[in-house]
């Protein structure tokens, strides 16, 4: 069943011949010849669409409209009228209406009208049963989703959480990998000692190794006292080492010994300290591609990759998007003291048509920016960035029916490995694990696309 339909029209042949044109369609209908019948079935029955027509005794279809508009603003009204001025045009959006048909009703046109009411009815059902969870704190720790991706996600996590072992967190930047990471901490036996992370990319090997291993006092310039480092802080709790992949490589080298040994030795210091801490890492890097070009340490991504925990990105999360959209508004509107609830339909349709290069931060970002700006009581595509406004979904263009447009499989092939490459950030581990190849294929055929004179 595409959805339920009611329609109301006093002219018994009109709603015998719609009834039986939608019920071929695959839609489910209920018809009756007055507002009064209508409104008396809307209040025991839920439909999708209501479809009515202007000239009846009694309620007219315009009253009728204005009504279901203010007691039941969900459900979407297509007005039927035989007097196609732009005047009738005018009242009935005004009335409330999601659209208006002139008599005599072209049937296909009509299909067309009723699906994409139908559309927007379950997009609003769907926008509304995501506040609702948001609201009701449909979560697991700080993170926010119930698509498939995450449940998944959550599954891994509630079984790693109580292991000691090392973990690689991995995923695009924005993803939530500090988050995950907190959530581990809390699913742990060390749940009740320190979480302390660390960004590996801010800071400079010697302040690197300052700030994870501790220096003795007069170790080096503006070392006036002892620092006892975060391997010492966070003792039988939980130490992040976020941004691995960007650590450089002989920095690397003192970690890995650190981590075999579970001995730390402070800058300037002779003596070394035993350390209890479980080590997570987490980075947005390729590490294996990282390893064979020579840039990571291979023992030590073996040490730290005891188990993979791998973050989908947001493009790939469906209507999550709108729950976490969602939760940002309220957070924003409660600081605010603006009173905002929700997103407009269409601003709904946007936001999933987007790409989200900067996935979760980037939805902050974007929902704090537009409800500062918005006018209205609910977020709407006026109040989104012009980036997402004016977004087209990718495609990968193979040609069209003239033969001369029309390509060959090695160029298809060529056109759809950049477009994998391009969604998952050039990570090609992962885009050799979703094209079927192992990664030396993959590497082969880039190698032959950027060589032409190579042979494969």
């Amino acid at each position: 069943m595409k959805g339920q339909v009611l329609i109301v029209d006093d002219d018994k042949a009109m709603c015998e011949l719609i009834d039986t044109s939608l019920t071929m369609k695959g839609y489910a209908t209920v018809w009756c010849q007055s507002a009064a019948e209508a409104s008396e079935l809307i209040h025991n029955t839920e439909f999708d669409v209501v479809l009515t027509d202007v000239k009846m005794p009694g309620t007219t279809g315009l009253q009728l409209c204005q009504q279901i508009s203010s007691s039941r603003p969900d459900i979407p009204v297509v007005v039927m009228t035989a007097f196609g001025t732009l005047d009738t045009a005018v009242a009935t959006i005004r009335s409330g209406a999601y659209d208006f048909l002139t008599k005599p009703v072209e049937l296909e046109v009509l299909s067309l009208t009723i699906a994409r009411a139908v559309e927007r009815r379950q997009l609003t059902r769907q926008i509304h049963l995501l506040e609702q969870q948001t609201r009701n704190e449909n979560h697991f720790g700080e993170l926010l989703g119930e698509s498939l991706p995450m449940q998944r996600l959550y599954d891994q996590m509630k079984r790693i959480g109580p292991s000691d072992a090392a973990l690689l967190i991995t995923g695009e930047s924005g993803t939530g990998k500090e988050l995950v990471a907190r959530s581990i901490h809390q699913l742990s036996n060390r749940s009740h000692h320190p979480f302390v992370a660390v960004n590996c990319a801010a800071l400079s090997e010697t302040l690197l190794e300052s700030e994870l291993f501790g220096h003795v006092r007069g170790a080096f310039t503006d070392a006036r006292s002892e620092r006892k480092g975060l391997f010492l802080e966070a003792e039988e709790g939980t130490l992040l080492l976020d941004e691995m992949g960007d650590m450089p490589k002989s920095m690397q080298v003192k970690l890995l010994r650190a981590l075999e040994e579970k001995r730390i030795r402070p800058v300037g210091s002779d003596q070394e300290i035993e350390f209890n801490v479980r080590v997570l890492a987490a980075t947005h890097r390729d590490l294996e591609t990282a390893v064979e070009d020579g840039l990571f340490r291979q023992d030590l991504f073996y040490r730290i990759n005891v188990i993979q925990l791998h973050l989908p990105p947001l493009r790939s999360r469906g209507v999550d998007i709108l729950a976490i959209a969602s939760h940002y508004i309220d957070q924003f509107a409660e600081r605010s003291g603006k009173k905002v609830a929700g997103i407009s339909e269409t601003a709904a349709e946007k936001l999933l048509a987007y790409s989200w290069p900067g996935n979760v931060r980037e939805l902050r970002n974007v929902m704090e920016r537009a409800l500062a700006l918005t006018r209205y009581d609910s977020i709407t595509i006026e109040d989104l960035p012009d980036k997402i406004r004016d977004h087209q979904g990718g495609t990968v263009f193979i040609g069209g029916e003239d033969p001369t447009e029309l390509v060959s499989l090695e160029e298809i092939e060529r056109r759809y490995i950049e477009h994998v490459l391009k969604a998952v950030d050039q990570n090609r581990t992962q885009a050799a694990r979703i094209l079927g190849f192992d990664r030396k294929t993959l590497y082969r055929k880039l190698k032959s696309d950027s060589d032409p004179d190579s042979t494969t």
